[in-house]
């Protein structure tokens, strides 16, 4: 059995028991990043072999937890934080095994994006995230383009490095709507701010750090 687990996005403490019981019952972890979960492993003095399973061997790692799931062995699928395969390592995987005819089933827990979205105080009955933008200017307008005129709150993740010129793109797709950036969800330094696109833009650290999520109001 292939189970995809959903880890804490901060708080250590925001994992579940049934996730913690199946953590100790599997007998391989595969892990974005083996010594992040190696930590959360730790913590709760959890001890069993790791997989590395990230973006950049996802392909190769697959084939081989492919192989072990086959074999009868079960796997436990993490990611740095979070759901896994919401803009992490996993669809590939998910697809494979399902494909293959192997049984796949999920551990729910906590995800960045629907935290964002209850918290951004924006409408929710009906949103689409759209995961991180393209790096590139001319590329992310583009992407902003195509959500311009949607009725759906929009989500996104985005770098704190790429923050300000998403927030700029933001304004001149979508023009001065209602937003929120959600910041280091469940840590020690988590804040909501709530404003217009513009207001965000003028309240941005110079060098803005940590995880965001930003939610966009809907076209009127």
């Amino acid at each position: 059995m292939l189970y995809l687990i959903a880890t804490p996005i901060g708080n250590l403490a925001d994992i579940t028991l049934r996730a913690l019981d199946t953590l100790r019952s599997v007998d391989y972890v595969a892990a974005e990043d083996t010594r992040k979960t190696g930590r959360l492993l730790k913590h709760y003095e959890i001890r069993k072999p790791q997989i590395s399973f990230h973006e950049h061997n996802e392909r190769r790692a697959g084939r081989k937890i492919i192989s072990l799931l086959k074999a009868g062995n079960s796997v436990a699928l993490v990611t740095n934080a979070g759901t896994p395969a919401i803009s992490d390592p996993g669809f590939t995987l998910v697809r494979s095994a399902v494909q293959t005819g192997l049984d796949v089933t999920m551990v729910p827990g906590p995800c960045a994006l629907i935290m964002a979205a209850v918290l951004s105080a924006l409408p929710i009955h009906s949103f689409t995230f759209r995961g991180f933008p393209p790096r590139k200017p001319t590329q992310r307008r583009k992407f902003f383009s195509a959500d311009k005129d949607s009725p759906h709150t929009l989500i996104y993740y985005e770098s704190p490095f790429r923050l300000r010129p998403f927030l700029q793109d933001a304004l001149q797709i979508f023009g001065d709507r209602q937003a929120a950036i959600a910041h280091e969800l469940t840590k020690i330094h988590e804040s909501i701010t709530r404003a217009t696109i513009s207001r965000l833009l003028e309240s941005l650290p110079q060098n803005p750090k940590g995880e965001h999520a930003i939610i966009i109001a809907p076209a009127k």
